[in-house]
Formats: C-alpha cells, sequence, structure tokens
C-alpha cells in the first residue's frame, strides 16, 4: 500500500486465519491508519491428501483499501 496500490487482499486458510485477522488489524491499527476493511470472503475448501482422503478446510480473504 505504500507502494500505491490501492487495494491489498489477505488470504489464509485452516490455522493460519487467526494470523491473518491479526495481520489485518496490527495494519489497520498501527503502521496504516487510514486503511479499511472492504470485505470479509469466507468458505470451505476441499482438499485431497496424498492418500486419497478428502478433507475440508476453512479459508478467509479479507480486502483491505485505502
Amino acid at each position: 500500500m505504500n507502494g500505491g496500490a490501492p487495494e491489498v487482499v489477505l488470504k489464509a486458510r485452516g490455522r493460519a486465519i487467526s494470523r491473518a485477522v491479526d495481520v489485518a488489524e496490527i495494519v489497520r491499527n498501527r503502521f496504516i491508519t487510514d486503511v479499511d476493511i472492504a470485505g470479509i470472503d469466507i468458505c470451505t475448501e476441499e482438499i485431497t491428501s496424498n492418500e486419497g482422503a478428502n478433507t475440508n478446510v476453512s479459508a478467509i480473504e479479507i480486502q483491505l483499501s485505502k
């Protein structure tokens, strides 16, 4: 965003979701205070493991914009 990008999208799956939320809040409150959360999308993705088993994993996308 300091380089001129009007929007940044943070994406995370599984256990990394809490880290992505923390990053969004730290950026918004400490580094770039004029950033707003433009949108939050959540979904469930189905992943096939090497053994062939299907597993559902939660995912999140956080859009930050100036």
